[in-house]
């Protein structure tokens, strides 16, 4: 794909695809999130949240049940942080994330993953006109279970 093409199938107005709440009510009713490290103001999923100027990144979630939908322009570090604080005892983290099963970091921190959900389909984003212009998948890190590979499912929204 040339530079031109992937500028028009990937190009968004700012990196804030906030989550339909229906899709997340779903999620939320299995796990029943208590942190959303990566919010704003008006979009954020729990009670307890960080916004960008908390950074969260840069806070530990330790004991959380974390709904993370981070900024995709920084995907590999946030799959890399809900990787590493899934290893803190009690804290499970579920990232919704665009499939990029191509890419490093998807072997380096989703292979490690409790369970990876495919979803049908493309998500419609609150406020957007259009569906995503790329398959989604909830990536589920639960520091309570141990497995050598992730079970992977297909998760229809309906």
């Amino acid at each position: 794909m040339d530079k031109n093409t992937q500028k028009v199938m990937f190009s968004h107005k700012n990196d804030e695809w906030e989550t339909p709440q229906d899709f997340y009510d779903k999620l939320n009713e299995k796990i029943g999130f208590t942190l959303d490290p990566c919010a704003n103001a008006s979009n954020y999923k729990c009670k307890k949240y960080f916004t960008i100027h908390d950074d969260g990144l840069k806070q530990s979630w330790a004991g959380y049940r974390c709904f993370v939908n981070p900024p995709y322009s920084q995907i590999k570090e946030w799959a890399k942080k809900c990787y590493e604080e899934s290893l803190k005892e009690d804290t499970i983290v579920s990232l919704l994330c665009p499939v990029r099963s191509d890419t490093s970091w998807f072997y380096e921190y989703c292979m490690k993953a409790y369970s990876i959900y495919f979803i049908r389909g493309r998500l419609k984003f609150s406020n957007e006109k259009n569906c995503a212009p790329f398959p989604s998948m909830v990536v589920n890190f639960n520091s309570n279970i141990y497995h050598t590979e992730p079970l992977i499912y297909s998760w229809s929204r309906k």
